[in-house]
């Protein structure tokens, strides 16, 4: 351990020798002991001088750091040791010293005892897992270690785990940061009366030593600092001296953790001013001091900071570093005040990046002066320490140091003034830092644990002014990155702004000073100080302009940018967090009328600084075209400090708005904002890049709309409210660019804008004056209304999960603000508007979360479109939500068309704001709408079904907000001479509805239609004059309206006016006549609203005369309006419903309507429309038609897909039947017909042309897990518990074949068990099959085609053509029929025992390999693919490799494997019979052919063949046990029978004859009952066993003596007594042995037991090969339906009632004989070993199905077990560690530290534990993820929360509960081996996991 010692000064005398003399060395403690008791006298001058003079002695700091500084120095000092020995050294006399004497431990353990531990305390790093209760803590900030979460009660609390980012500490205990109630069963409050006084003499010691051994702390941090040379950046040097000091800041925290008393001894040490000033001032004569104190100051120096007292020497004339002039006064004030000063900050060297030379700023007043960023003065050790901490930035065992020492209150007061005095230069060190990342986080670290405290902010605030510091700092840093504002007018803008592409800003780098100070003012008494500072105030709005107008985009008109910029998202996030965060802040202390001030001086300053930015860019009426700047922070302050003065203090608005003119320019540049929008929206910007939309999508997102798009119409609403309504209205076309489209006639020409955008624009307009008319957020809606309007538009769009509900709708970003994210109001809205939706499963697997929908009365009252539209980031979320808004009306039969947007009632508006509603009662609006509604009905191009619905909208508006009911008197009095400007008489739009206007004159280029018709009709009979006089309305010209009220107002305002004002006519907005000729022409109109309404009706349902006022039927519709019927609908609902109350407005109206309908008026132009809307109907008509045909098609396809899909995919719904190709039905087809996927041709299977079956072969170990009980293990959850795997039937397997290896021959070993329980190969397929060559060619394309597939071609994987399954095979189809051909069923009537000489011989037939086809060609490579499959170790168990009958072991326990695999995917029982999903896609037959064809390869020596044991009586007995030296054959009881049977039947030639295939079933039966009579008499005991011999015995002659279990039992107990196996009964024997009383039914029950398995396995075998169907049954019947089901059972039998299994027996030979005989084998076996002779003859056979591990309930239990667990492989803690969810164990994800030749740890353990399978919880993301082979993917996870959702990677931390139903999906798909079709993401793993 490379350390560093601590240095001492004073003392005359020269550091002496390296080592103090060795006297002292050895006996430290003496020593110790000795100055102790010499202090502690009350004359201990003596005493101090002589420890002065050891510790300097010993603490010597030339020696060490000279070697480690440089090398020269070292060699001067004749470098002794190595550099770590005198550290070491001193550090022991160190701890010698403190302890007096005694040992360092217990000394430690003496002082512990005196902690009044009230607070926790513990301090934490980065990653560490703690916890958040919000229900607790008072602090948003409140943290918790787990310990003291655990041990307090938070049930019902809401809480959640988190990982820390930055490190932090546990508040436990402090009572300022969270409730006491809180408090872990430690913390809870002690009194100090129980803490005993610590003795003086305990810690006497430290008082002295402590002082010196930080000043030689202090000293090594100014040696080892060299200021960075400017190009190489020193963190390496800085590293070097912070592994050097390591052991010495250990120890420093070490000495925190001892406790309260402890601490404080260091507090004193750390605070005292008189101890630091004689140790450190460097005036002693010691030159090493002094050259130690230079170092300081230089470092002070290029820290571009001044020592005070050497103001004179170093004068401020040197450029000071900085540029801000706004400091606080109260520290030593600089000399001369600083004007501008030049920013000349250290890191300028990019300042030129091609953005114009930086701008010198001039910031604030000369009067205060710049003593904040540059004057520091040390008084104490600690100041030097945290000097030392900032300028070695930040090392974490020093934070951690200094955090450790908080919980002792005088040091958290001193601490924290002394890191507020350091602030600026922490400023200053993380602008240059190279690791701003770490930096940011341990100064949040510190200053978190500081700020939080409510009371500790205050003081600091009082006696530090920490709010100028902080607001300083933030205004002086921003500072380093400005330039000019290229907004409005570029030459002579005098605004400048940040430069978001920075690196400041980029990386964030400003956020842990935004982020204390956001923290500061959410305490109530720090904010008060602010909002009542006016100074302050002014500084800060200066700082917010710096942002106002950033990252401002111009709108690209030729080429596409070739850079796309990103630094739009730094500007987001800088507005976000360092404008709007501590606006929201403020807001949270302005809530009650008492605050009124403060609002009324923000108010005040922001318009001030409004005012400065207009002048600033030169701003007067006309925004500069093709620009927009999303950022405009002071704007947003204005309207949401506005809208709380209204909402919640009660102030009067007027009292705090400005004068007309400043509302117009306000609201110019949100306006602008708007336009964009729906520009960018129209492609219109598609120039500048994706960029630009990601812009307009970040304004309105979830994060961010109620800090920048909430606000911004709020304050248009605000000014729409307070100007004149023309005036906003025609301003609101002309942003829009859509004021040259809105004209009567049918051609125009738009100078502004490309004809392709102008719907889009026009759209666009209507939209923006539907929101802001509709709109209530910040308008009178209180905090419940507004949750629950947004909570309603989410769901609308989608369904959604809680955390995306929570994510999603804008929460008040500031914490206290009361709607906290989980909070009451938040769960009670969501109860009461949604549906909860528990989390299902699809067949396909997909895992679906717990969601909430809607509720059916919220589509019918509550859905707001307007809301939604205002919300969606995507467009096509607009069109989601108007979707399932249709299902929910189609299916709850309310409407069955496509409906249009329903109209929704409003929150009244709240009083201050009722001038909004002047806007839809202005004739500028009125002659829009009458105009639109023209064009519509004429068809005019460019308008759209979304732009009718919006007008529509809009009148409805206007009607349920007209002003007041008139008079019908005043109506009639109303005559023509009122219309003076001939459009519309007043401004009420119920009166002006119905107002004809018969001429209008337009403007129109001269080659459009009504030019012509104009020349008509001068010439017709009343002429041009006429017309003139019967009220022709004028040329309406939006522009010419706007401009004349804009003067009006300025003139209004301003006497001095003509300075003001100057109109630009730029070419842009040029008068109209500048564009192509045009030409004025009138136009015969004769409309009013009403009658365009009525019109409209007609043409959209496409019937003449289709409306009928329904009031003439029913009278009663005027009374009660609120009529369902009309509330959904599509647009004719629109107009019925806007008639209706039209006509209940005023009398006139309805009188109107009603004449309107009674002259049934042909359509406008009388041939001409007719005949567009024919074409337009019939159009229409033919589409829908078209689509409904679509529709059905699609429809019908997708339930094509869907039930394809389910049997292709589903492992158990025995339902779903599909006829598959192999045609299994027909038993008389000759032969079998095949399909080829890839080619489509049909045909059978040839030798020259063979077809396969695709299939997927993989190795599997599920059958090695089953165990032999039904209760699954559980997965351990502490040290205790421990899976030891003995028992697993794989474990059970091998110790079986391992023991007759050890005994018996080898080649008769490997014929008397199976293998494949682990590492088996499994075959399975979809069932589709192709030609083999096709197959080939197939496989090309895919190796050709580059796409990245989920696969490896080259591993010879691919995915069924058809149905896309996943495959790595194709097994050849034998030729020949599938189903056996009658022949061969017919039962012959020969004698059992010619059939088994039948057998013998067919057997005895050497199988010669067919001759070189290509059938045989694909059977050998099919042999040697499902040879690959499995790994070597699970093929080879000779114990002479690469023998033959490895091979063929191998290959029957194939088909072993298959077989019992099906059984468990059946249940493990065959009681459900019928063909299962699995039968169906069996490919077990054509694995039979080719297993056979190999087998017969080999045959077996008839000598040995077990076939002769089995069923003839050899003579030569004796002379086999002749051959002493060779090992024995396997004794045929020792057999595993389902083995023997597989052999037999596939060393049969094929295909095997029926009555064959039930003859070697018999013989095996009687082999299978002897073994179990055998095992039955081993596990009696001896009285039982000669009870049974003797009752057997008797009936031995009876008829049926073979057929009797009891003869057989009592004929081997006889027969193996002879042996030994019986008598070595020692008493360890007796305990494995349990006493059981047989009886008669429970020796059947175990008889039966014994045979069920093989049975079951040779009925499914039966099934397979002969294609009979399994009869279904009860469980306790199995066994006699399948023994007659094999033959095995004569048929009367079945009527005898107690069933006995002995009835099944049917022996060759005599059975006494033959038993005899066998048992022979077996005695003389157990001559020699009788132990290992009876466990051999005990078989398990019972095994229950295979699980995986038991889960507990709650993932917390399995996340602290393991997320802490070492790895037994490299004893770390692993980065991502998982477990095994098939045995338990312990595994490191991707640990490097556990590879083993480039395999990690997991893909290890899926080949060993899996064959190649791995299911893995990951713990600290709760996720499962699946190896399968070189893939993996993440299955997802089997832990949901409270509202049915993943939490992956743990990111939200909430409660996690088991869900049963997912993980019985995931055992499922384990047990089924379907993960690889299941799951679709795929992905290589490359060894890596």
């Amino acid at each position: 351990m490379a350390a560093a010692a601590a240095a001492a000064v004073g003392g005359p005398q020269p550091p002496q020798a390296e080592v103090p003399a060795p006297g002292l060395a050895l006996d430290k403690a003496a020593t110790a002991a000795h100055l102790k008791a010499a202090l502690s006298r009350p004359d201990n001058r003596a005493g101090a001088e002589e420890l002065q003079a050891l510790l300097e002695r010993v603490l010597s700091a030339e020696r060490p750091l000279a070697a480690a500084a440089d090398g020269e120095e070292a060699a001067a000092a004749g470098g002794g040791g190595g550099p770590g020995a005198a550290e070491e050294e001193a550090l022991e006399w160190c701890k010698c010293l403190l302890a007096g004497g005694g040992g360092y431990d217990e000394f430690c353990a003496a002082v512990r005892a005196y902690d009044p531990a009230a607070l926790c305390g513990l301090v934490w790093t980065a990653n560490f897992v703690a916890y958040r209760c919000r229900t607790c803590g008072i602090s948003p900030c409140m943290s918790l270690c787990a310990e003291c979460f655990h041990q307090g009660d938070h049930t019902g609390h809401d809480f959640n785990m988190f990982r820390s980012q930055a490190g932090g500490a546990c508040d436990c205990g402090d009572s300022n940061v969270m409730r006491e109630s809180g408090f872990c069963k430690r913390h809870q409050i002690k009194s100090s009366s129980n803490i005993p006084c610590v003795p003086k003499d305990l810690l006497m010691m430290s008082e002295f030593v402590l002082p010196r051994f930080i000043f030689c702390l202090i000293q090594y941090l100014r040696e080892g600092y060299n200021e960075p040379a400017a190009d190489v950046p020193s963190e390496k040097d800085l590293n070097k001296v912070l592994q050097l000091l390591e052991p010495q800041i250990s120890f420093l925290e070490d000495l925190t953790k001892m406790g309260g008393a402890m601490r404080s001894v260091l507090t004193q040490v750390l605070t005292n001013q008189q101890n630091y000033k004689d140790l450190t001032s460097g005036l002693g004569e010691n030159a090493c001091a002094r050259k130690s104190h230079e170092k300081y100051l230089i470092a002070l120096k290029s820290s571009g900071l001044t020592y005070p007292e050497d103001k004179l020497v170093y004068g401020i004339q040197e450029p000071s570093a900085g540029a801000s002039t706004l400091a606080v006064q109260g520290f030593a004030s600089a000399a001369g005040t600083l004007g501008q000063v030049d920013s000349s900050d250290e890191e300028d060297q990019d300042g030129s990046q091609g953005l114009g030379k930086r701008k010198r700023v001039k910031l604030s007043s000369n009067t205060k002066d710049q003593s904040i960023m540059d004057v520091l003065k040390h008084k104490s050790f600690l100041e030097e320490l945290l000097f030392w901490t900032i300028k070695y930035e930040f090392p974490q065992k020093m934070v951690t140091f200094l955090l450790n020492m908080l919980p002792d209150q005088e040091y958290k007061v001193a601490f924290t003034k002394t890191f507020v005095q350091h602030y600026a230069f922490i400023m200053k060190t993380l602008k240059k830092s190279h690791e701003s990342d770490t930096m940011s986080n341990r100064i949040v670290h510190i200053s978190v644990q500081l700020f939080s405290n409510e009371e500790l902010a205050r003081q600091v605030t009082e006696e530090c002014q920490l709010l100028d510091i902080m607001v300083t700092v933030l205004l002086y840093m921003m500072e380093s990155c400005l330039i000019k504002s290229e907004l409005q007018d570029e030459e002579n803008s005098l605004h400048v702004v940040v430069n978001c592409g920075e690196a400041l800003l980029k990386n964030n780098t400003y956020w842990p000073l935004v982020s204390d100070f956001i923290n500061i003012l959410s305490h109530q008494s720090v904010a008060k100080r602010f909002l009542e500072d006016h100074g302050l105030l002014v500084t800060w709005m200066n700082f917010v302009s710096f942002f106002q107008g950033m990252n401002l985009n111009k709108r690209e008109l030729n080429e596409h940018v070739e850079f796309e910029s990103q630094t739009y998202y730094a500007a987001f996030a800088a507005e976000l967090e360092a404008c709007a965060q501590p606006m929201w802040g403020l807001l949270s202390h302005c809530k009650v009328r008492e605050t009124q001030e403060y609002t009324r001086n923000v108010v005040r300053y922001c318009l001030e600084a409004l005012q400065d930015w207009f002048d600033a860019i030169n701003f007067v009426d006309e925004p500069a075209p093709n620009q927009v700047t999303f950022h405009l922070p002071l704007h947003r302050y204005y309207a949401m400090f506005l809208s709380k003065a209204v909402k919640c203090q009660e102030l009067d608005l007027d009292s705090v708005l400005p004068d007309q003119e400043m509302l117009m320019k306000l609201m110019i540049h949100p306006l602008q904002i708007q336009a964009s929008l729906a520009e960018i929206h129209s492609n219109m910007w598609v120039r500048n890049g994706l960029q630009i939309k990601g812009q307009a999508m970040t304004y309105v997102q979830s994060h961010f709309c109620n800090s920048m798009i909430d606000p911004d119409i709020y304050l248009l609403q605000v000014c729409a409210s307070r100007l004149d309504p023309d005036y906003f209205i025609s301003s609101v076309f002309e942003r829009f660019k859509v004021v040259d489209l809105l004209t009567m006639a049918s051609q125009h020409q738009n100078t502004v804008l490309d004809a392709e955008h102008e719907r889009s624009m026009l759209e666009g307009a209507l939209t923006f004056l539907v929101i802001l008319l509709s709109l209530r957020l910040h308008l009178g809606m209180s905090d419940d209304e507004i949750l629950r309007a947004e909570m309603v538009a989410q769901l609308c769009m989608n369904d959604r999960t809680h955390s995306s509900l929570l994510d999603l709708i804008p929460e008040n970003p500031n914490p206290k603000s009361g709607i906290i994210p989980g909070s009451y109001s938040f769960e009670s809205v969501l109860s009461a508007v949604a549906d909860f939706k528990a989390p299902v499963f699809e067949p396909g697997g997909s895992m679906q979360q717990g969601m909430y929908t809607p509720k059916a009365e919220v589509w019918d009252h509550e859905f707001d479109p307007v809301m939604v539209i205002l919300r969606t980031v995507y467009r096509r979320d607009v069109q989601s939500a108007m979707d399932r808004y249709t299902a929910f009306l189609k299916q709850s039969g309310k409407f069955p068309g496509n409906p249009w947007p329903p109209y929704k009632k409003r929150t009244p508006l709240h009083p201050s704001y009722k001038g909004l509603m002047r806007l839809l009662h202005c004739k500028t609006l009125h002659i829009v709408l009458f105009t639109l509604l023209y064009k519509i009905l004429m068809d005019h191009q460019n308008l759209s079904e979304h732009v009718l619905c919006m007008v529509l909208y809009l009148i409805e508006l206007g009607l349920e907000n007209s002003a007041e009911e008139e008079s019908d008197e005043e109506a009639s009095a109303c005559g023509p001479e009122r219309c003076h400007d001939s459009w519309f008489p007043g401004s009420n739009l119920v009166s002006n509805m119905r107002h004809f206007i018969n001429y209008v004159r337009v403007r129109v280029p001269e080659t459009a239609p009504e030019v012509k018709r104009d020349s008509l009709a001068s010439t017709s009979s009343d002429s041009l004059g006429s017309l003139q006089n019967s009220g022709t309305a004028q040329v309406f010209s939006l522009v010419a309206e706007r401009r004349k009220k804009f003067q009006e107002i300025i003139n209004r305002n301003s006497s001095e006016a003509n300075q003001v004002v100057r109109p630009k006519t730029s070419s842009k907005w040029s008068a109209p006549g500048s564009a192509p000729q045009l030409t004025t022409a009138i136009l015969e109109i004769k409309e009013s609203i009403l009658s365009l309404l009525i019109k409209l009706h007609h043409k959209l349902s496409g019937k003449q005369n289709s409306y009928y006022p329904p009031w003439l039927d029913d009278i009663e519709i005027l009374i009660q309006p609120e009529i369902p019927k009309y509330s959904h609908g599509d647009g004719i609902t629109a107009v019925e419903r806007i008639l209706l109350k039209a006509a209940l407005q005023s009398r006139m109206n309805k009188r109107i309507i009603e004449e309107i309908c009674r002259k049934v008026t042909p359509p406008v132009p009388p041939k001409k429309i007719t005949a567009a809307e024919k074409k337009t109907l019939d159009k229409e008509e033919r589409r829908q038609k078209a689509r409904e045909r679509q529709q059905k098609l699609l429809a019908e396809f997708a339930s094509r897909q869907k039930s394809f899909m389910e049997t292709a995919m589903d492992v158990d719904s025995p339902e779903s039947d599909i006829p598959m190709e192999i045609t299994t039905a027909e038993p008389q087809v000759s032969e079998a017909v095949y399909d080829c996927v890839i080619c489509g041709q049909s045909g059978p299977s040839s030798e020259d042309r063979p077809t396969g079956l695709v299939v997927l072969l993989q190795a599997s170990s599920v059958l090695g897990q089953c165990r032999d009980n039904v209760e699954p293990k559980k997965l351990p959850i502490s040290e205790e518990e421990q899976i030891y795997p003995w028992d697993t039937c794989a474990a059970v397997h091998d110790v079986r074949l391992s023991l007759l290896q050890r005994y018996f021959k080898d080649s008769s070993c490997l014929l008397a068990v199976s293998i494949g329980w682990e590492g088996g190969v499994y075959v399975q397929t979809c069932g589709h099959t192709l030609h083999i060559d096709c197959h080939k060619s197939y496989m090309e394309s895919l190796r050709n085609d580059q796409v990245l597939q989920g696969f490896s071609v080259d591993k010879g994987e691919f995915t069924c053509p058809l149905c896309r399954q996943f495959a790595n095979s194709v097994l050849p189809c034998y030729p020949g029929s599938n189903v056996e051909n009658n022949l061969w069923q017919r039962p012959s009537n020969k004698s059992i025992q010619d059939l088994i000489k039948e057998v013998e011989e067919l057997q005895g037939r050497p199988g010669a390999f067919p001759s070189e086809t290509n059938l045989s060609k694909e059977m050998e490579s099919v042999m040697k693919d499902i040879k690959n499959t499995t790994q070597k170790k699970y093929r080879d168990y000779s114990k002479t490799p690469g023998s033959p009958d490895n091979d063929f072991l191998f290959m029957y326990s194939v088909a072993r494997t298959n077989l019992e695999l099906e059984l468990i995917h059946r249940g493990g029982n065959l009681c459900s019979g019928g063909a299962s999903t699995a039968g169906k896609r069996s490919c077990l037959n054509q694995l039979f052919h080719v297993l056979a064809l190999h087998m017969r390869l080999y045959s077996i020596d008839s000598e040995y063949n077990p076939w002769r044991k089995l069923t003839q009586l050899l003579e030569e007995i004796s002379s086999q046990l002749g051959n002493e030296e060779q090992q024995p054959e396997v004794p045929i009881l020792y057999h595993d029978v389902t083995s023997l049977l597989l052999i037999q039947i596939l060393m049969m030639p094929q295909p095997l004859r029926k009555d064959h295939f039930t003859c070697i079933v018999k013989v095996l039966f009687t082999l299978l009952y002897t073994q179990g009579l055998v095992a039955l008499s081993v596990k009696c005991n001896e009285e039982d066993r000669s009870a049974w011999k003797h009752t057997g015995a008797l009936k031995k002659n009876t008829c049926d003596a073979e057929k009797s279990y009891e003869v057989l039992l009592s004929f081997v107990i006889s027969e193996l007594s002879k042996g030994k196996l019986y008598h070595e009964e020692g008493t360890q024997e007796c305990a494995t042995i349990i006493p059981v009383a047989w009886s008669p039914e429970s020796m059947e029950k175990y008889l039966q037991d014994f045979c069920l398995p093989f049975l079951r396995i040779t009925s499914l075998l039966q099934h397979h090969l002969f294609g009979e169907d399994l009869p279904s049954c009860q469980e306790e019947e199995e066994f006699s339906v399948l023994s007659s089901c094999l033959g095995l059972l004569p048929t009367f039998y079945q009527t005898e009632h107690p069933f006995i299994s002995a009835s099944c027996l049917d022996w060759p030979v005599p059975a006494f004989d033959i038993i005899s005989q066998w048992c022979f084998e077996i005695n003389s076996f157990t001559e020699r070993h009788a132990e290992q002779g009876k466990a051999l003859l005990i078989q398990e056979s019972k095994w229950k199905l295979p699980h995986l591990l038991q889960l507990p309930e709650n993932y917390n239990t399995i996340f602290q077990y393991y997320h802490r667990k070492t790895c037994s492989v490299c004893t770390k803690v692993p980065k991502d560690p998982a477990v095994c969810l098939v045995c338990g164990t312990f595994v490191c994800l991707k640990g490097l530290c556990c590879k083993q030749q480039s395999y990690c740890e997991c893909v290890l353990h899926s080949q060993n534990c899996g064959a190649g399978t791995g299911i893995f919880l990951l713990i600290n993301a709760s996720v499962i993820i699946i190896i399968r082979g070189h893939r993996f993917c993440l299955w997802g996870s089997v832990y949901l929360d409270a509202h049915g959702e993943e939490d992956r990677d743990l990111r939200r931390g909430k409660p996690l509960y088991i869900c049963k139903e997912r993980y019985k999906v995931l055992e499922q798909q384990w047990i089924s081996h379907t993960f690889d079709h299941i799951n679709k993401r795929w992905g290589p793993h490359y060894n890596g996991l």
